[in-house]
């Protein structure tokens, strides 16, 4: 019998998305040693699919496994930071040239997500405040149409998200600058303007960069 379109995640779908999601992006754990039976007590799983989690995250370089010692959680190197703007710079300016070229800027999907990224502030709520930053940037992506284009942009959520919330810890007044950062951006947009649109994503990236590469 064939269930009623109800989707149950294995253990090691859980555990992925725990690691990924909750574990690799808490800036407390950049190039720390991972439990895995702490891990799996939190969520409810064994050991195994723990184990298996953490060879899917090996495989994407985010955590390293030590012999004798177990995983680590890899922190993001200057060069591995620097590569991650210079992609992400390729992608959202084709997204902002895209996107105004064909007339489906998302001006007001945009416009709501940089209204609840300025609803959160403080260091409580600083991986919030990351995670609809990617979703912001996402948005514009996604506009373009490209299915392929968005799950290649999506394998770069952990490693994104990760880059946001250290640099809003290394920088006191992050917050408020990146959202004067995505304002612009927005503007350019609303404006069909895809110069200005692309300029104001290079200096984003390039603010995000110096304040990563300052740390």
């Amino acid at each position: 019998m064939r269930s009623l379109g109800v989707v149950v995640a294995s253990g090691r779908e859980k555990a992925y998305a725990y690691l990924k999601d909750t574990v690799l992006t808490d800036p407390a754990m950049q190039g720390e040693f991972l439990s895995e039976q702490e891990i799996a007590d939190r969520i409810g799983v064994s050991r195994t699919p723990i184990r298996e989690a953490l060879l899917l995250l090996a495989a994407e370089d985010l955590v390293q496994l030590v012999p004798k010692r177990g995983a680590r959680v890899a922190p993001l190197s200057g060069r591995e930071i620097s590569e991650l703007m210079q992609l992400r710079g390729i992608v959202e300016r084709y997204a902002a040239g895209h996107v105004v070229e064909a007339g489906r800027a998302p001006v007001q999907e945009l416009g709501e997500l940089l209204d609840r990224q300025s609803a959160l502030s403080g260091p409580d709520q600083a991986k919030q405040f990351i995670a609809v930053d990617h979703l912001f940037h996402a948005t514009l992506v996604s506009a373009v149409g490209n299915a392929l284009l968005d799950r290649h942009y999506d394998g770069l959520r952990s490693r994104q998200i990760r880059a946001g919330v250290v640099a809003l810890f290394n920088q006191h007044g992050r917050q408020e600058a990146v959202l004067d950062e995505h304002r612009e951006i927005l503007d350019a947009l609303a404006a069909n303007d895809s110069q200005s649109a692309c300029a104001a994503i290079d200096r984003h990236l390039e603010s995000t960069l110096k304040v990563l590469l300052a740390g």
